[in-house]
């Protein structure tokens, strides 16, 4: 018997087949393949009329996957706790849909770490270094040669901050954890409430923008794979763009160090947000993917896995 799981993974294919569309319409429509269509306003019309209609399409099926949400996802995090990370271009409502997402599925979301500006600049290493170097904690074995502050950021904070995969048990104590995270707030790279350990992690990004800049994508890539080297697993999430150039994704997608980290390029788009939480299952199960339509992506979600 086909499940409800298969029923929404087949629904959510409606946005490869939209996104193809897309393409494929601009292309023809630009290229002028179109009988009767030689006028330059005209082509540009019809071009628009279809993209609209594509766009209720995508509306249409982000208002089906959010109503099938609770069925797909229920019960698949229950008993586990999640880390949002997220990036300063990181939108507020993709980052609270994969808080909710998060909740629906049963798993405890522990806070929000917010990397700054300063964090994700290549010009603030010195000082990003120093800070980090200052705070680590008795026991703990820091890879003070990590290139970048992104890789040792993620070093640390995974450390501290989420559990030992083998155990489920925290590392460091409570004051070890403040200590850190205080010392980066004052130095202006950490913004946060409330955080706890926890078991996940998902540091949500937004759409590349300002990958170029000094380093940021990179940094940003990372720092997902530091965490993921200390914990049961990783999704890195972010818009289309993400996915593009020296991004975080693309750049999460073409390191060979950071295959562990899974990848979601359309977080903006509920099947974004399932496949987020989906991927920190699949994780859990010992595999990891990269999703979304953007480039690399080798599957829009996950595979219907057995509940």
């Amino acid at each position: 018997m086909i499940s409800f799981r298969h029923h929404a993974v087949s629904i959510a294919a409606i946005f490869l087949a939209l996104a193809v569309g897309v393409v494929l319409g601009s292309r023809t429509h630009a290229d002028g393949l179109i009988p009767g269509t030689g006028d330059k306003q005209q082509r540009i019309e019809i071009l628009e009329d279809g993209n609209a209609r594509l766009a209720e399409q995508v509306k249409a099926a982000d208002a089906f996957l959010a109503g099938a949400a609770g069925k797909l996802l229920a019960g698949s995090l229950a008993n586990r706790s999640v880390l949002l990370f997220t990036t300063p271009d990181a939108d507020t409502v993709d980052v609270d849909a994969v808080s909710a997402a998060l909740t629906t599925a049963g798993a405890a979301v522990t806070g929000r770490v917010g990397l700054t500006g300063a964090f994700t600049d290549s010009s603030e290493g010195d000082r990003v270094r120093t800070a980090l170097t200052n705070v680590v904690p008795a026991g703990a074995q820091l890879k003070i040669d990590a290139p970048d502050q992104g890789s040792l950021a993620g070093d640390l904070l995974g450390q501290l901050l989420l559990t030992d995969p083998a155990g489920g048990q925290a590392r460091g104590t409570e004051q070890e954890r403040k200590l850190a995270l205080e010392t980066l707030r004052g130095g202006g790279f950490l913004t946060f409430g409330e955080v706890q350990p926890a078991n996940l992690a998902v540091v949500v990004t937004g759409d590349g923008a300002r990958a170029d800049e000094n380093n940021r994508g990179t940094i940003i890539a990372r720092f997902a794979g530091g965490l993921r080297s200390h914990s049961a697993g990783v999704v890195l999430a972010g818009r289309y763009g993400a996915a593009e150039g020296p991004a975080p994704i693309a750049v999460a997608r073409s390191e060979a160090g950071l295959a562990p980290v899974t990848t979601v390029d359309n977080v903006d788009h509920e099947i974004g947000r399932i496949t987020t939480v989906l991927g920190l299952t699949e994780q859990l199960n010992g595999g990891t993917g990269r999703y979304g339509t953007g480039a690399r992506a080798t599957s829009l979600t996950v595979a219907a896995m057995p509940r």
